[in-house]
């Protein structure tokens, strides 16, 4: 009976393990990036839904470019202290006759140099201070988890307040980003913000984290029913990094925020799916425009469409900047 007892004990045992080591697996994926720099060597990196959906495909030089002209800038650093105890930090680029603040949210571990590659140029020709924003766990700011807008929502809250104390002239304030970034920027305008924020740009910004795990889960890994998944990449969230799945979502945010939103989405994007902003758009209770690109991927409306994504953003400046 005993030896019976050990063996069904150990059995139990070696099924717990099993089960929650395949939740660590994908939380240590997904969440985890202690050694964020070398994250990018790692063979799941490499599919081709993250290949492909890169600006690099396709437009390598118009980003490469970019790149180059960010990294040239004299551009100073800048430090923060998140509401849980991290050091953030980013990088301000100060305009000639600047007439309004950009703050730029970079995705899902990128940086702003790589995500506003092409963008940032001709904000700042058009008389724009940007605020390149380190996302926790990326380029100089501290942290070991990725939250997926969990606790990067009150990053760029932080980030608001930091530009806000520095706008003497008080000029218009905009909050813009890109992927994980634009959820962040929605789901930080859920929150008191400055009064000098006049607006909200969401470029291939998602739903929800959960949302974005089960998108990715049967796109990229084919796993269609994954429950049980979600349950213990939640618990390891919840115990390890000390954020909930459901703290990462843009509903309530979208259903509070008073403040204009200008959305944009590649109709080709496999990385976050056009309905997320679809979504986003269809919730929010502010004056909104939402535009999509058609044949462009993830990250590359301002590259398919060029003209178009400029004049928009130029648009929305001048409606709102008085």
């Amino acid at each position: 009976m005993k030896n019976k007892l050990i063996k069904i004990s150990s059995v139990a045992a070696v099924s717990a393990s099993t089960f929650m080591a395949l939740g660590w697996s994908f939380f240590d994926m997904m969440v985890r990036c202690k050694n964020h720099k070398k994250l990018t060597r790692k063979k799941w990196f490499q599919l081709s839904h993250t290949k492909i959906n890169h600006p690099r495909h396709k437009f390598e030089k118009e980003y490469e470019e970019g790149k180059a002209w960010c990294i040239q800038q004299n551009m100073q650093d800048c430090y923060v202290e998140s509401v849980d105890g991290l050091v953030l930090h980013a990088y301000y680029l100060p305009a000639e006759n600047a007439k309004r603040f950009v703050l730029l949210s970079h995705g899902y571990k990128g940086s702003g140099f790589g995500d506003f590659a092409y963008t940032s140029r001709f904000l700042h020709e058009n008389n724009c201070n940007l605020l390149f924003i380190d996302q926790r766990c990326c380029g100089a700011s501290e942290g070991e988890y990725i939250t997926f807008g969990a606790m990067e929502q009150y990053d760029v809250q932080k980030w608001a307040y930091y530009i806000d104390k520095r706008n003497k002239k008080k000029m218009p304030i905009y909050l813009y980003g890109e992927s994980m970034g634009a959820a962040a920027v929605l789901m930080a305008s859920g929150h008191r913000l400055p009064s000098d924020v006049k607006g909200l740009i969401s470029d291939c910004g998602f739903r929800s984290m959960k949302g974005q795990v089960q998108d990715m889960a049967a796109n990229w890994f084919h796993l269609n029913w994954i429950g049980l998944l979600l349950f213990r990449l939640n618990l390891f969230c919840s115990v390890l990094a000390g954020f909930h799945m459901k703290d990462a979502d843009t509903t309530k945010a979208m259903q509070t925020n008073k403040r204009p939103v200008l959305f944009f989405h590649g109709e080709k994007d496999t990385y976050v799916d056009p309905k997320n902003s679809k979504y986003n758009y269809s919730v929010c209770q502010a004056s909104k425009e939402l535009i999509i690109i058609p044949e462009a991927r993830h990250l590359c409306s301002a590259y398919v469409e060029p003209e178009l994504y400029r004049e928009k953003m130029l648009d929305f400046f001048a409606r709102y900047d008085g």
